[in-house]
């Protein structure tokens, strides 16, 4: 049984079209997994194995393959670059323990980047950079590198310095080894190592000379032997002080490659191996602990559940007393594991992906549900190849892997030990920004379009599935036009089932711009037990713009009993789905419970929830609603020639340019653009340009739709 500090659970990231799957096809092929270079131009990828992927030659879905390297299993997730799949990338994130962000050498930093390097801070995801694309024309290393710095705000350091560029690529400069490594056979496997190129030497002392620089500065012993003897420092000595520093987070190692030419990747293996964490170094697991099995109706209480040899902790701790006294095994701890992606294979059915944080689960095993507070049975646990599975006894600490058959498992579900039941946090995701209305073409598959969709909105947490109560269409929501473009080929090739759609509906919100004092009296008599209530409340805007419900509760001596408190913020919650300016949710409220008053023997707490729900529709009209509406950052790359032409554009589409400049031949213009506009721009900005200009659109906020424009 391997150790847990032989295990790497990484995931691979990126901007569309950085190469991040032609990277992970390149570490597949030298890990032995595959014996076949795949493409993704060619459309015979291992982790791009969906038709639509095929097809569109980018990532959809997250894959999960298992491989080794150097007696270290890796369990490696292929994630997508483009924005309407960012879902896939946050659930993965929740469950790795470390990442490879990749970046092309001529793009640099893109804006699908920026969130992709935001959302590996918001999970602590400590990471390396590789720099691919090394052979493309324009490549250039130390600027990506610099871009890194400037526009993410993290300490990039290179530990290698490529040799050449564009056609010249052939290899790197190891700054530890202080050897080049250049490849020189057509798959890659071959490579020699040699003498640094002599007008190479410079550039690398310098490089050098920075990265001791920047480890002193971190490192409390490289500081002391560089101060003293530069020479002293040994490559071990460096080895060490990079994974220490890159499990802080305190600095990110940066590598080059060009994976399509089957340079460098050899070394990134490697480096995975070296500076990202095992699941024993990952610190503290935050969970909520229940006292007694749930289904006795015992409340949680907040705990840790202690992980062992938590060497970031022990590092910067004096002493590590804390941890000795107590060593936990997580082998040996309580099933703690996670639900993070649900799947459907054609040959084994529903497939719930896990992460196992301590414990195992075993085929057989009974397990608690967090969710559900129910037991369920394990009947089948798989290994991930990709598109292909391989039947395992036991998925183990640290490990990902498979469950064949959960029924009533969602994603952000815990699984654990029914006689220590805990809750891990849950995952977030961003709310879906379109929708269309759908329908079957054909009547008698009205039934099997809500079975169909109720699997996908299963599988995937950004779908939302509603019905219109004016119309009464269903509506399909998803976060764009491609999400919902591949949802609906899905619908129609894996299901064989015609829809028909309507035009796009945008999501948009509404918000309060004053505050306004309202009391309610809600007072119903039919005979017998009656009803009564009465709240008086201020509504008004949440603080700062925090999304949903600001709820203060400011009753003073009792006027409501406390335990109505719940049912007036639950009246309020399930108000605020519907605004009363358009219909849309509120976006955010702040509610001040200020008095109130209840009735000896009318009063009950659906009460409370009915007067908070009739007063919010009174009251909301006063506070002066507003509609806002999704913005979107858009960033075009185009030639210079058609800059007047793009800028028009957008300025038709009420767009706002915020940024230009000159980046290599091309200009890059930077604007915020209201989604409600963009429907089609791709195709449209292919003709202004002649088909030489490129788009990148992420979400930037919501911002007031202007009265000027009618929803």
């Amino acid at each position: 049984m391997k150790r847990l500090s032989q295990y790497r659970n990484i995931g691979i990231m990126a901007h569309v079209d950085a190469g991040k799957t032609t990277v992970t096809e390149r570490m597949l092929y030298y890990t032995g997994l595959t014996h076949k270079l795949g493409s993704v131009d060619e459309g015979n990828t291992v982790m791009d194995s969906d038709p639509q992927e095929e097809k569109r030659g980018i990532t959809i879905s997250s894959a999960a393959i298992t491989t080794y390297w150097n007696d270290h299993q890796i369990n490696l997730i292929d994630t997508p670059g483009h924005v309407d799949f960012t879902a896939e990338v946050e659930r993965s994130l929740r469950v790795l323990d470390g990442g490879v962000v990749v970046f092309c050498a001529k793009s640099g930093v893109q804006p699908q980047s920026e969130t992709v390097w935001r959302q590996a801070d918001k999970y602590e995801v400590p990471r390396i950079v590789l720099i691919n694309k090394m052979d493309r024309q324009g490549a250039n290393f130390l600027h990506v590198v610099q871009e890194i710095r400037e526009m993410l705000q993290a300490n990039a350091v290179p530990v290698q310095i490529p040799v050449g560029a564009e056609d010249n690529f052939s290899g790197v400069v190891d700054l530890i080894t202080m050897q080049a490594y250049v490849w020189n056979s057509d798959d890659g496997k071959q490579f020699v190592v040699t003498e640094i190129p002599a007008h190479l030497q410079e550039a690398v002392l310098q490089a050098r000379k920075n990265l001791l620089e920047e480890l002193s500065l971190v490192d409390e012993q490289i500081f002391e032997k560089y101060t003293e003897d530069p020479a002293a420092v040994s490559a071990e000595d460096l080895y060490a002080a990079l994974r220490k520093a890159t499990l802080h987070r305190v600095l990110i190692p940066v590598l080059a490659a060009a994976a399509y030419r089957n340079k460098g990747v050899q070394p990134l293996l490697d480096a995975v191996v070296r500076y990202l964490p095992s699941p024993e170094e990952m610190g503290k697991l935050k969970a909520e602990s229940v006292p007694a099995f749930a289904e006795n109706g015992n409340e949680s209480s907040s705990t840790n559940v202690e992980k062992e040899s938590v060497l970031v902790e022990n590092e910067n701790e004096s002493s590590s007393a804390k941890n000795e006294s107590h060593p936990v095994s997580l082998n040996d701890s309580p099933l703690t594991a996670l639900a993070f992606k649900i799947m459907a294979d054609d040959y084994a059915g529903k497939l719930t992906l896990v992460r196992v944080y301590t414990g195992a689960l075993h085929t057989g095993d009974m397990v608690w549900n967090s969710r559900t507070n129910k037991k369920v049975r394990i009947s089948r646990l798989l290994r991930i190849m990709s598109d292909k599975f391989e039947a395992v006894d036991e998925i183990g600490a640290g490990d990902i892997g498979a469950v064949v058959g959960l029924k009533e498992v969602r994603t952000g579900d815990t699984l654990s030990d029914p006689a220590h039941p805990v809750s891990l946090e849950s995952i977030d995701f961003p709310e879906p920004m379109i929708g269309y209305a759908i329908e079957a073409k054909l009547a008698k598959d009205a039934n099997r379009l809500g079975e169909v969709l109720a699997k996908l909105v299963d599988e995937d947490p950004t779908l939302q599935v509603s019905i219109d109560p004016a119309s009464g269409q269903t509506i399909l929501k998803g976060m764009g036009e491609l999400h919902l473009e591949v949802v609906l080929e899905k619908i129609a090739n894996n299901y064989q089932l015609e829809v028909s759609k309507g035009q796009p509906q945008i999501a948009y919100k509404e918000v309060f711009t004053t505050s306004v004092i309202h009391k309610e009296v809600y007072k119903k008599q039919n005979g017998g037990s009656g009803s009564f209530a009465v709240i008086q409340f201020e509504l008004g805007p949440g603080t700062d713009g925090l999304a949903g419900l600001e709820f203060v509760n400011e009753i003073k001596g009792g006027a409501i009993p406390k335990e109505y408190i719940p049912s007036v913020q639950k009246g309020f919650e399930e108000a605020m789905k519907t605004g009363v300016l358009s219909g849309y949710p509120m976006q955010s409220m702040k509610v001040r419970l200020l008095d109130g008053q209840i009735h000896e023997n009318d009063s009950h707490a659906l009460d409370f929830e009915h007067a908070a729900i009739i007063g919010f529709r009174t009251a909301a009209a006063k506070a002066n609603p507003r509609l806002l509406e999704p913005v979107m950052s858009v960033e075009v790359t185009t030639p210079e020639e058609y800059t007047g032409v793009v800028t028009g554009d957008l300025n038709r589409r009420r767009g706002m340019i915020r940024h230009m400049e000159m980046r290599g031949n091309a200009q890059v213009i930077k604007a915020d653009v209201p989604l409600a506009e963009l429907f089609g721009y791709v195709t449209t900005l292919r003709s202004l340009c002649a088909g030489r200009a490129t788009a990148s659109i992420t979400f930037a906020g919501y911002e007031h739709t202007p009265v000027s424009v009618g929803v």
